[in-house]
């Protein structure tokens, strides 16, 4: 059976409607016989992919989240007070990044489909670069507003950028463990701000220590857009560190994802199928949850331990630990979820964990409501806490991975990241609003609130496995319809690379859909994993 019959009637009318605009790599994996692909290539392949692309996705997300912990470290030393920030306004001024972020998503979903990588990237990385700088110069509240705000409008692309970037250029088994990568700088930029804060923050002088904090970020992060111009490549097809024959294996190793390779073509139907899609709504529920909780970490963390009993400077270094759990907790839980091919288990785990800590954390401060210090013990346990929340950092790349691995189509991955990141907005706008002055130094009420977020999101991920094991049982019937095999091998997933559609028997003409730009609902021969 030939490809083109894999996708019938006004299914196949749309996904060769733009055929012109496929790039040459492609359309000649169509229209010749299929390149052989050893494991050795594959694995040639994806070396030279992550010295390129991996390694600039690394260095750009460790400075956006460098930012944004700079942030936390800042009120540490004194920002509120040198601002003379009152009741709530630290928290709004957590709150308005997130909420530039959410009011940019329609436009970035559409805009990451028409720019290329390579561009948006570069200007992106300046733009917020500028704006962290520009953080320095605040002298009141609405100084620090306006450039929180800037900050998160020009970051809202970011994440869903990466994770675009990564479905393009890996196969899925190798999805979670590169995004792991990225992610995990996570815990590495909170390392190394924590020692940076400690080192600026002996400075005394009308410069104060957390200006020389923010302004540092921004520079750093500016002078890095030449390397995004000069190192990023936009897709597969145009790499100028392959040559022609290697960017044709390229693709060849990623046909049995069945997501496509990339395209610049916003398609309406996909972005209406996204909204039909009944994973799209349990996707956005598992985004939000946990960056709800993150607020506890993110912008009160460092004032959470201060309020321990320590001292600005201790306070400082304690939060060194927390990234380096942050760091092990990507890399573990990721990697677990690639040798077992199951990421909604390792995610389940990892969120357990935090639920612990949760429960640490909430036992001892409500103990000690009313109490001006905690003893040791209770100290020791509610650090003890704080840092096993760390492991619900080891839980967004699992979720991003989960989704670019079960969403195909470029124009609909575009929208469900963009959504993705709305939502992760939205949980980052209501959870520093969680923790209110007047709750303070304990806060309790928030604390208890992000406790019982945590054990929602374990039945949400149960939830969405459940889904996506009936959207394959009614593939598979879709696939004995149309007379193919009913049980498709899903070659994506194996450690080692297989030419997909061999155990079928048909290694010559399977999948040639999913080079294309066809979305997971309309390839009957798309497999969702768990």
């Amino acid at each position: 059976m030939s490809a083109t019959n894999y996708v019938q009637g006004d299914d196949m009318e749309k996904a060769h409607s733009t055929h012109e605009l496929e790039h040459e790599a492609v359309d000649k994996m169509g229209n010749e016989p299929r390149v052989v692909l050893t494991e050795e290539d594959n694995r040639r392949l994806c070396r030279k992919t992550d010295k390129r692309i991996l390694a600039i996705l690394m260095w750009i997300y460790f400075l956006q989240i460098f930012d944004k912990v700079v942030f936390g470290l800042g009120n540490v030393f004194g920002l509120s007070t040198d601002l003379a920030l009152t009741g709530d306004q630290y928290s709004f001024a957590g709150a308005i990044h997130a909420i530039a972020q959410l009011a940019w998503q329609p436009f970035s979903s559409y805009i990451i489909v028409r720019i290329p990588a390579r561009q948006l990237m570069t200007f992106l990385v300046f733009a917020w670069g500028c704006s962290a700088a520009c953080m320095a110069a605040a002298t009141n509240y609405q100084g620090i507003y306006i450039t929180r705000f800037f900050l998160g409008l020009f970051e809202a692309g970011c994440l869903p950028l990466f994770s675009i970037i990564t479905a393009q250029w890996y196969r899925r088994s190798e999805q979670p463990l590169r995004v792991a990568c990225w992610y995990g700088t996570n815990g590495i930029a909170t390392v190394v701000a924590g020692i940076l804060a400690f080192g600026l923050g002996h400075i005394n002088g009308s410069f104060k220590a957390w200006q020389a904090l923010y302004l540092f970020a921004g520079v750093i992060t500016v002078a890095s857009a030449p390397l995004v111009w000069f190192f990023l490549d936009n897709d597969v097809q145009s790499a100028r560190f392959f040559t022609e024959e290697e960017k044709v294996m390229a693709v060849e190793r990623l046909r049995a994802n069945q997501t496509g390779t990339g395209s610049h073509e916003w398609k309406w139907d996909q972005a209406r199928e996204t909204f039909l899609d009944p994973k799209t709504y349990l996707w956005l529920g598992i985004a939000m949850l946990p960056n709800l909780g993150a607020s506890v970490t993110g912008v009160f963390g460092p004032t959470l331990i201060r309020n321990f009993g320590f001292d600005k400077f201790i306070t400082t270094l304690l939060t060194m630990p927390f990234g380096a759990l942050q760091t092990i907790a990507i890399l573990i839980g990721c990697y677990c979820a690639q040798k077992v091919s199951n990421k909604s288990g390792i995610l389940s785990f990892l969120m357990a964990i935090a639920v612990g800590g949760c429960v640490m954390l909430y036992t001892q401060s409500a103990a000690a409501l009313g109490v001006p210090t905690l003893t040791q013990a209770q100290q020791s346990i509610s650090l003890g806490g704080y840092y096993l929340l760390a492991f619900l950092y080891g839980g967004n790349p699992l979720i991003v991975s989960w989704i670019i691995a079960n969403t195909a189509g470029q124009t609909k991955k575009s929208v469900v990241m963009a959504l993705f990141n709305a939502a992760s907005a939205a949980g980052n706008i209501v959870g520093p609003l969680l923790f209110t002055a007047a709750d303070a130094p304990r806060y309790v009420p928030g604390i208890r609130a992000v406790l019982i977020i945590f054990i929602i999101l374990i039945g949400l991920i149960a939830l969405q496995v459940v889904v996506l094991f009936f959207l394959n049982k009614r593939r598979q019937s879709q696939r004995v319809a149309k007379g193919l095999p009913k049980i498709i091998h899903d070659t994506s997933m194996e450690a080692k690379f297989k030419a997909y559609g061999e155990d079928e028997g048909a290694a010559g003409t399977m999948g040639e859909e999913g080079l294309h730009d066809v979305s997971d609902m309309r390839n009957p021969l798309f497999t969702y994993v768990y």
